[in-house]
């Protein structure tokens, strides 16, 4: 299977990609996490001005396979939440790193960022993840 990446983006190994736009994180799930899901069905999305910690359980994207947890992939403040996925959840199934962004994080470390992985580790992450 062939997925979507954004070489932009940075990703965690919870299958988020975290991408710096201005001074902004803006955070979602990957095309390879919501393959995995399958049809989503409904996305909880963090509440704004909540202040969050990298790995912090934030989000929740519901699927007729599973349900599953989204976590901040860097600190900071909840500075805005894509609320259109509220009412088309399958948007996180037609374009993960596009108009189905979960929500944009204000940093209060940018170092964080460093810390995840680019796209060809995430690429060999999900390669050696699916060969088992």
């Amino acid at each position: 299977m062939s997925y979507k990446f954004d070489s932009d983006a940075r990703y965690t190994e919870n299958d988020e990609w975290a991408r710096l736009e201005d001074d902004l994180v803006v955070c979602g799930i990957t095309d390879y996490a919501q393959d995995q899901l399958s049809d989503v069905v409904y996305v909880e999305l963090p509440e704004v001005g909540a202040t969050v910690s990298a790995g912090d359980a934030v989000a929740v994207v519901e699927s007729v396979k599973a349900a599953a947890d989204v976590y901040a992939p860097v600190s900071g403040e909840i500075v805005a939440v894509n609320e259109a996925l509220e009412d088309s959840p399958e948007l996180v199934n037609e374009d993960p790193f596009g108009a189905a962004w979960f929500f944009k994080i204000a940093p209060s470390n940018l170092s964080e960022l460093d810390e995840l992985m680019d796209q060809a580790a995430y690429e060999t992450y999900i390669e050696e993840r699916e060969e088992g």
